[in-house]
């Protein structure tokens, strides 16, 4: 990707499909230079081909593989972006998922806590350093924006003495989800002073292959739900990653393009501010 600082970058990560596909396509029809990340290698291929053709007006697309199970991966995947762009306007954290039973990692973490939100934390942590140099271009607000889920509103609160939900399997994507709200929350207190703005979204129920590794209720719920096209949410994120009002008043939690009131919990900035304490704990724990 050339090192032209006159188009916006965005970072669109789970960009081989569903949501990430939509939202990385339509970037790049409006002239943004888009580098996304994708786990698998067939849908990889497949996406890159789609929306490098969908590109207008010098938008451009790069793919960028990493598993975000694994904090190494993550680790090299900020290397490499970093590499491919001297700056970035909008990262979004939109890779996750859900599993039908607990899977431990090569690393220790458990699987859909790692790939919902430590993942997300770590990358984020690593590119803020290019999110701030972007702060000194002129007419530019870069955002970091968190795809999370109304799932959230299933946890009374998180488990401090299990944050991972090694106990609870069952909990552990509805608390990811709740720990995406909470990291935003506290992300947008401590960089609002740096000129980057960070929001929140739920997508809805949205017809894409996510429960696809979930567990059999998962599955039929999913498969008789009332599902909107990945291009719904997808209209969501860009308008918060281009639009005015995404550059606002950050820590916010929108639907529709419209803001909307998460769980109480999810507003608690004492539990905002001990979750970014943890997880940077945790990820010293495993050298990261």
């Amino acid at each position: 990707m050339p090192s032209d600082t006159n188009t916006p970058v965005a970072v669109v990560t789970g960009a081989s499909s569903g949501i990430g596909r939509s939202t990385a396509r339509e970037l790049v029809t409006r002239g943004w230079r888009v580098i996304g990340v994708g786990r698998d290698p067939q849908r990889s291929a497949a996406a890159t081909a789609e929306i490098a053709e969908a590109a207008r007006d010098g938008g451009e697309f790069t793919m960028v593989r990493g598993d975000f199970t694994l904090m190494s991966e993550v680790e090299q995947v900020a290397s490499e972006i970093a590499a491919h762009t001297p700056r970035l306007d909008v990262l979004i954290n939109n890779a996750g998922g859900i599993r039908d039973r607990q899977v431990v990692t090569d690393e220790g973490t458990e699987a859909t806590f790692a790939a919902n939100h430590l993942a997300p934390f770590l990358l984020t942590r690593n590119l803020l350093p290019l999110l701030r140099k972007t702060t000194g271009l002129p007419d530019v607000s870069p955002r970091v924006i968190a795809v999370s889920s109304n799932a959230h509103r299933m946890c009374p609160d998180l488990d401090w003495a299990d944050l991972q939900s090694l106990g609870n399997p069952v909990a552990a994507y509805g608390r990811a989800k709740l720990a995406n709200i909470l990291f935003t929350r506290e992300l947008a207190r401590r960089v609002h002073p740096d000129g980057i703005t960070a929001q929140a979204m739920h997508p809805g129920v949205v017809d894409t292959n996510f429960a696809s590794h979930g567990s059999e209720s998962v599955r039929a719920h999913m498969a008789a739900a009332d599902t909107v096209s990945p291009d719904e949410p997808a209209e969501t994120l860009v308008w918060l990653a281009t639009g005015p009002e995404g550059g606002r008043d950050g820590g916010r939690y929108f639907h529709r393009k419209a803001e909307e009131v998460p769980a109480e919990i999810a507003q608690d900035d004492g539990s905002a501010a001990r979750l970014w304490t943890e997880s940077e704990q945790l990820l010293a724990k495993l050298g990261f």
